[in-house]
């Protein structure tokens, strides 16, 4: 008779086949590849650029007032250095003096795609944010939620609902006593 550790390394049972477990997302701060010289692995978008749909009311928002949506992306990936007010505010206040919202807003792109490891398509980011503005915030907003983040509470907000039920472990004394 056969144990269940040499059943699963020479072949998994008919029910192992099919188990495929969950994405698993790492948190995302300071991600650093393991081993010497080793380049992370460049990963698709989550979601299509044209999936704005995928999320309606997001869509909406977006094409109404993009400062907003901007700034809770913003603070997300500035890791809370940065509050969505003041992003958001930056963003109206380019567009309404410039019109070239799109410059401040492709450098976002451009820092969320190296933290995540994301591939630039369909092109560049400046041609995408100057072109597809909408989309490409309604795209940016949707990878960071399928990250495990919820823009719209923040980066602490996001940080608390990931960590909700980690247990910290207990102090440990110092030194061996008797």
């Amino acid at each position: 008779m056969e144990t269940t550790a040499a059943r699963s390394i020479i072949k998994p049972t008919a029910a192992e086949q099919y188990v495929v477990p969950p994405p698993q997302y790492s948190y995302p701060v300071n991600q650093t590849p393991v081993g010497v010289g080793a380049m992370p692995a460049i990963v698709p978008w989550t979601t299509n650029l044209c999936g704005c749909f995928e999320d309606v009311p997001n869509c909406f928002i977006t094409c109404l007032c993009p400062c907003i949506t901007f700034g809770q992306i913003a603070e997300i990936i500035d890791r809370g250095s940065s509050s969505c007010g003041l992003s958001g505010a930056l963003y109206a206040l380019i567009m309404a003096v410039t019109g070239c919202q799109c410059i401040y807003s492709c450098a976002y792109r451009t820092k969320m795609r190296q933290q995540y490891n994301l591939q630039e398509t369909p092109c560049n980011d400046f041609l995408l944010h100057c072109f597809c503005e909408s989309c490409a915030i309604c795209q940016e907003y949707r990878e960071l939620k399928n990250r495990g983040f919820d823009p719209q509470i923040g980066w602490q907000g996001s940080i608390e609902k990931m960590n909700q039920g980690v247990v910290a472990p207990p102090p440990m004394q110092g030194g061996m006593r008797r």
